[in-house]
């Protein structure tokens, strides 16, 4: 267990090292791209840099959240921090909700009014983006489905890579054929990207704060397998949950014949219990928490869901 213990503890630092590295490219990416909005005029790459303005400050959460995860268990803290990756997951998206809001209301003011913009250089300015968000992504890509905090940062930097790519195209298009509006038509482009993927993180965080059940674990096949156990009468008040990515809880009453609590079957019923659960849901046996009951106990309880 403390060999398992310090693998987790291995990964969490060498996420935390990703989430540090990957948020000083982008910070200093976010400088570069202030000074070439200030020197070209241009409102994509502004508006750009507000963008990565909003996803430094969203990695600079992902990173404090990585750290607080790994935190030990205290007696106040059963759990340690774990939800703290879930809360910052979800602070993330609700920033890049407001940010693909922004871009796409700038971007239909700038389609009237766009502004004189020098297209060479902010060319080169959002090759400099792309080239340290592709870093970036290089550098969270093999960890990005580990939890929901990586994630949200992978796709922050996702769309820092798109919006540096609409800078690109825009300042093509400008200095080719001198249409303005290009600036604008990208922008809004990359809003309407932005938007369906952070409504989808904020629809899972959400759901996991909200205490859902967790995605693909099917209450009603759990119950099934319960009730297939021999002596087992019924069960009841089945809860399932996650603490953060990849640590779902299940709890359940679960009543016996009333003879299983004097015979001795009862030891072995719950056994039973916990080896379904880790071999067939993949919720571990420190996981899962079961009240074995008698039968008779039933009719006692003011509560029965």
């Amino acid at each position: 267990m403390s060999g398992h213990g310090h693998d987790h503890a291995s990964e969490a630092s060498v996420r935390r090292s990703k989430l540090i590295t990957v948020f000083a490219i982008t910070f200093t990416v976010m400088i570069a791209e202030i000074i070439g909005s200030a020197l070209t005029g241009s409102l994509a790459l502004l508006a750009d840099a507000g963008h990565m303005f909003t996803d430094s400050a969203g990695l600079l959460i992902a990173l404090v959240a990585a750290s607080l995860a790994m935190k030990p268990a205290t007696l106040k803290r059963t759990w340690g921090y774990k939800r703290a990756e879930i809360i910052a997951a979800a602070g993330q998206a609700a920033l890049l909700l407001a940010v693909g809001g922004f871009v796409i209301v700038e971007g239909i003011r700038r389609l009237f009014e766009p502004p004189e913009i020098g297209g060479s250089t902010m060319l080169w300015f959002g090759v400099i983006g792309l080239a340290g968000n592709a870093v970036g992504l290089v550098i969270l890509a093999s960890g990005r489905n580990h939890n929901f905090n990586m994630k949200a940062a992978f796709l922050e930097v996702l769309n820092d890579a798109l919006g540096s790519v609409a800078v690109i195209t825009a300042a093509i298009v400008i200095a080719v054929t001198g249409w303005l509006q290009a600036d604008a038509v990208v922008s809004l482009i990359i809003g309407v990207l932005i938007i369906p993927r952070t409504l989808k993180l904020l629809r899972d965080t959400v759901n996991v704060l909200m205490e859902s059940t967790p995605e693909g674990l099917d209450l009603a096949k759990v119950r099934d397998h319960i009730l297939a156990l021999p002596h087992v009468i019924d069960v009841h008040d089945l809860h399932a949950s996650l603490v953060a990515s990849g640590t779902p809880v299940l709890s359940a009453h679960v009543a016996v014949e009333d003879s299983c609590m004097t015979d001795g079957h009862a030891a072995g019923i719950l056994a039973q219990l916990q080896a379904c659960l880790a071999q067939d849901f993949d919720i571990s046996v420190e996981h899962s928490t079961f009240q074995i009951e008698p039968a008779s106990h039933r009719d006692q309880e003011s509560i029965h869901h």
